[in-house]
Parts: C-alpha cells; structure tokens; sequence
C-alpha cells in the first residue's frame, strides 16, 4: 500500500503522524492519604489515543480530497477504518474541534477540485 486510506478517501503516504508518541497507555493519579502516605492509582486506556496526520508544503492533497474530508466529517456517527501505507489500521472518528485544517498551498481567488491544499486531519482513536 503506498497510501493512507480513511474510509473511501485515499491521503497521501507522506502524511506525518505528528502525536503518535505522545499518548501514553497508562494513566497514574498520585494522592496523599490523611497518613501522609502516598496513593498511586493506575489504569489502562482504552480508547481516546490521538492520530494527527498533518502535511506540509511537499505533502498536499487536492481540494477534491479537502471536500470529501468535510463530508465524511459530518457523518454520523462518523467513525471510520483509518488503514496507514505500513498496513496497520485503526477505528476511528474525527476530533470534536478543529478536526479538518486546510490551506490552498498559495492564495488563489478560484481554486479548482485538483488544485493542491496542505491539510492536517485529527482523528481520535475509538
């Protein structure tokens, strides 16, 4: 595969997932008891990992691509198979604020479907 791929929209492989590293799986909560003992809560995360895929100025997409994002961003319940050029594939939906970001790569007044927008999609991982 040399692509990513959400639900039927196809993005380019040299998307970047930005906060691949940054989600940790565990969750701790530290506490002190009236003793004075320190209490440590710990748990396992299920769902909610986030997936940033952004481009820059050699990795766009037509705006033909930014208009199926927005429909597909309006879908409810809206979550999607996420399938990444290296084979893995996620569940997921799109983010609640600022999920779709687009910028034609330089200001046009008339943009045609093919002409070439810089996009960052964030998803959440359900």
């Amino acid at each position: 595969m040399s692509e990513h791929l959400l639900d039927t929209v196809s993005l380019p492989s040299d998307l970047v997932w930005t906060d691949e590293f940054t989600w940790p799986t565990v969750v701790r909560r530290t506490e002190y008891a009236l003793t004075g003992a320190m209490i440590v809560d710990v748990g396992q995360r299920l769902a909610g990992r986030p997936i940033t895929l952004a481009g820059d100025a050699s990795t766009w997409v037509p705006r033909a691509t930014v208009d199926a994002l927005r429909v597909l961003a309006c879908e409810v319940p809206g979550q999607f198979v996420l399938a990444l050029a290296d084979g893995r594939s996620f569940n997921v939906t799109f983010a609640a604020d600022s999920a779709i970001a687009a910028a034609p790569l330089y200001p046009i007044a008339d943009p045609g479907a093919d002409f070439p927008y810089v996009v960052t999609i964030k998803l959440i991982e359900v």
